[in-house]
């Protein structure tokens, strides 16, 4: 896709600065709309098709943070990279906590800034992984119904010393581990997606989920969750003859 047919909302109170950096990202084929204002901006996102936003922080009458959360109630999904000439660690949580996907500090060199547009409109744009849509799965000698939250150890007798009902979290990394089976779960990933953040207080919570699927999986000598050091963890299921 051109990158012209990417719309790009930029809100920037500073005429001057909002100017040149239009300018800059029009040379590059995007299509940029500049307001000067965050009230005038909400109006302009609401009547516009934006596929990224660009918002001031530090902006009279409606600062960035307000905006974004206008804009989040109207459009979960539209991208959203804030400037700043702030670099205090909360005003960095406050951006991602209302959902930004970016943060970049003034002053900045305009080409950060265009590779930062870049890695956020990929990452937001790429094709959907068919893994993530699969609902149940065979792992070794167990079942697992992934909406229903249950493992079944399909062999032996039925009955609830050989079925679980999974905690939602627990289902989401046994999906994952699923999704990456015999391969490689990164734990950035995994962090991010089921616990919403990467710090040493989630990945210690992280921990003691993956020993609850250990346990859950041990009938079943086939199959081992193997920690990969600084990678992740690995979901081996081994043929059993």
């Amino acid at each position: 896709m051109a990158n012209a047919n990417y719309k790009i909302l930029l809100v920037e109170d500073d005429q001057n600065f909002g100017d040149v950096l239009r300018s800059y990202l029009e040379m590059h084929d995007y299509g940029v709309t500049l307001v000067t204002d965050g009230v005038i901006g909400f109006e302009t996102f609401k009547r516009g098709q934006f596929d990224l936003c660009i918002l001031d922080v530090m902006m009279p009458r409606k600062d960035g943070f307000t905006l974004a959360k206008e804009i989040r109630e109207r459009d979960r999904d539209v991208p959203i990279i804030f400037l700043t000439a702030k670099t205090m660690k909360d005003d960095v949580l406050q951006g991602f906590k209302i959902g930004a996907d970016d943060y970049i500090a003034k002053p900045f060199n305009s080409e950060e800034l265009l590779l930062r547009i870049q890695a956020v409109l990929k990452r937001v744009n790429k094709a959907p992984d068919p893994r993530d849509e699969q609902r149940e799965y065979v792992i070794g000698r167990y079942h697992f119904n992934y909406p229903l939250r249950i493992l079944t150890l399909t062999e032996g007798p039925i009955g609830e010393e050989n079925q679980w009902k999974l905690s939602p979290k627990e289902a989401e990394l046994l999906k994952m581990f699923c999704k990456y089976i015999n391969d490689i779960t990164p734990r950035s990933e995994a962090l991010t997606k089921i616990w919403h953040e990467d710090n040493y207080f989630t990945a210690r919570s992280m921990d003691v989920f993956v020993t609850k699927l250990r346990k859950y999986l041990a009938k079943d000598p086939g199959i081992e969750i193997v920690n990969i050091h600084g990678n992740g963890f690995q979901l081996l299921v081994r043929d059993m003859v």
